[in-house]
């Protein structure tokens, strides 16, 4: 099952609403504060979930009047985001791929902080992006493959997560390496680009952030 979520980081409009005409989806979840750029699109969600303390009022009354749309009130007081619930409530409902809108922004804590959260598809084995006008980011291990023609841009970097990343290999890009490690605390990994019809990441051990970018 295809699940997108939105959550109340900042969206652009038209990139937004075209990503959801275009990409086919079985479900859609609103954290909060993403109720907004919904209700203003008017585009319905199945289900619209947080401790609605971001919302607008307008917003959360024209969704929770409709019959079709589940509510998930939660507790104000509580150990994660609402965007971690909703990525675990999806996954619970049998998710297997997830797409997030609206997780970037000028809040870098809950940037950082939804970065992160691309961990829990490693440990649950659920495809989990991050998507805004300029990236689409997912967290990779052992060996993924980007086709140049559905890359996200021009540019692929790989970032280190939780320590480095050793036993890479780059095949298929402008600066390709052979079992090389990829440090923590470094920007070897930033603005590579893929040269043939498809480019492999192989990591025998590790976690890498991967980063595709449309900026220059």
């Amino acid at each position: 099952m295809k699940v997108i979520i939105i959550t109340g980081g900042q969206i652009d409009d038209s990139f937004a609403c075209d990503w959801i005409k275009t990409h086919p989806y079985d479900y859609m979840i609103a954290a909060d504060s993403g109720m907004n750029f919904l209700h203003r699109n008017g585009i319905i969600p199945n289900v619209i979930a947080g401790d609605f303390d971001s919302v607008s009022s307008e917003s959360l009354e024209a969704f929770s009047k409709m019959k079709n749309v589940e509510m998930l009130r939660l507790n104000p007081i509580k150990d994660d985001t609402d965007t971690e619930f909703v990525i675990r409530e999806a996954i619970r409902r049998g998710a297997k791929e997830i797409t997030i809108l609206g997780a970037t922004g000028t809040r870098l804590d809950h940037v950082l902080g939804n970065m992160h959260l691309l961990g829990i598809g490693i440990k649950e084995q659920v495809s989990i992006f991050l998507v805004d006008t300029h990236n689409r980011i997912r967290m990779i291990e052992k060996e993924y493959t980007l086709l140049k023609e559905e890359q996200f841009g021009d540019f692929v970097s790989l970032l280190p997560i939780c320590g480095d990343a050793k036993g890479v290999t780059l095949r298929g890009m402008k600066y390709p390496l052979s079992n090389a490690t990829i440090p923590s605390f470094s920007s070897l990994g930033i603005s590579n680009e893929i040269v043939e019809e498809k480019a492999v990441i192989s990591i025998a051990e590790g976690v890498l952030l991967l980063i595709e970018s449309r900026d220059k």
